[in-house]
């Protein structure tokens, strides 16, 4: 295992970067989701099929935009929805039935990529995750949520595609710099370590799994695992979504089990005609990209 003690810093893409990835990924995911049937499963999503997946997709665009044209002190919940019909009635009030549905996801993405393209570039709204300025922050999430839900669609139709390397590997730093510091404690009597490799861009991540706290390094120091594959397959990988893809990992492969034993997120389900969800616990251990508040995050 290399010992070069290295460190590179996280690169942020443009704004203007992120919109126009969540523009091209939104408009593959909705052509992914109009090209079959609707109650078709998503295997990475237990319990849902592409129709909640679509209309989760779209209502995390909502949560967002809101979040950014209407900064509160603290964060907007998907719940307070209901409270913006007056500001985007046609798409905050209730999902559309099936046949306007993949429709009205494409108009929840262009009212995304419209508040985020008009915000300033030193707005000031809530955000959870670090990031240069508010705007980036919201702007990444939602390409990455896109992304990996993009993913997901494609899956169920039997589509595989790739991420340009530079994207997949700020994809992955955002997970692993942004999400995973932010994890309760670990059921582990030591530290163990772990660095991320994406070949592809020769990023490094280290990452140190600790009885009290998680924290990621961009450092490529000696670690109990090594994981080393393309910048795509390492970020489908760490959001738990199983591939036939060439991953090398050498050392303790046990922290692995680790990772998907812990790093997930609730999941909610939709209810069909109104905004409000209920907590679905997954059948798995899945880490889903379905990021909402704070509190539902790894």
């Amino acid at each position: 295992m290399m010992t070069t003690g290295t460190m590179t810093e996280t690169a942020f893409m443009d704004v203007q970067d992120y919109i126009d990835s969540e523009t091209a990924e939104g408009e593959t995911f909705a052509r992914a989701a109009e090209h079959g049937p609707l109650d078709v499963d998503i295997e990475p999503c237990p319990g849902w099929d592409m129709r909640e997946l679509v209309r989760h997709l779209g209502i995390i665009h909502l949560w967002a935009a809101a979040n950014v044209a209407y900064p509160k002190d603290d964060w907007l919940s998907v719940d307070d929805l209901p409270d913006l019909v007056g500001q985007w009635p046609e798409l905050a009030a209730a999902w559309p039935d099936d046949t306007g549905l993949v429709g009205w996801y494409r108009a929840c993405l262009a009212n995304l990529t419209r508040v985020l393209s008009e915000a300033p570039p030193d707005h000031d709204c809530f955000t959870f995750l670090p990031a240069p300025t508010a705007v980036t922050m919201w702007s990444r999430r939602q390409a990455s949520e896109i992304a990996i839900h993009r993913f997901d669609a494609e899956q169920a139709r039997d589509i595989t595609t790739d991420y340009e390397p530079a994207f997949a590997s700020d994809m992955l730093d955002e997970l692993l710099s942004g999400f995973t510091p932010r994890t309760r404690k670990l059921d582990v009597d030591r530290p163990m370590t772990m660095h991320v490799h994406a070949a592809d861009t020769d990023d490094h991540w280290r990452v140190t799994f600790g009885p009290d706290r998680v924290s990621t390094s961009r450092h490529d120091d000696d670690a109990d695992l090594v994981v080393r594959a393309r910048a795509t397959d390492l970020y489908l990988l760490f959001w738990n979504r199983s591939t036939q893809r060439d991953i090398i990992a050498d050392g303790d492969t046990k922290i692995l089990d680790l990772w998907k034993e812990n790093f997930r997120v609730r999941r909610v389900r939709y209810q069909r005609g109104t905004n409000s969800r209920t907590t679905r616990p997954a059948r798995a251990p899945v880490l889903s990209a379905a990021i909402s508040p704070p509190a539902s995050t790894p």
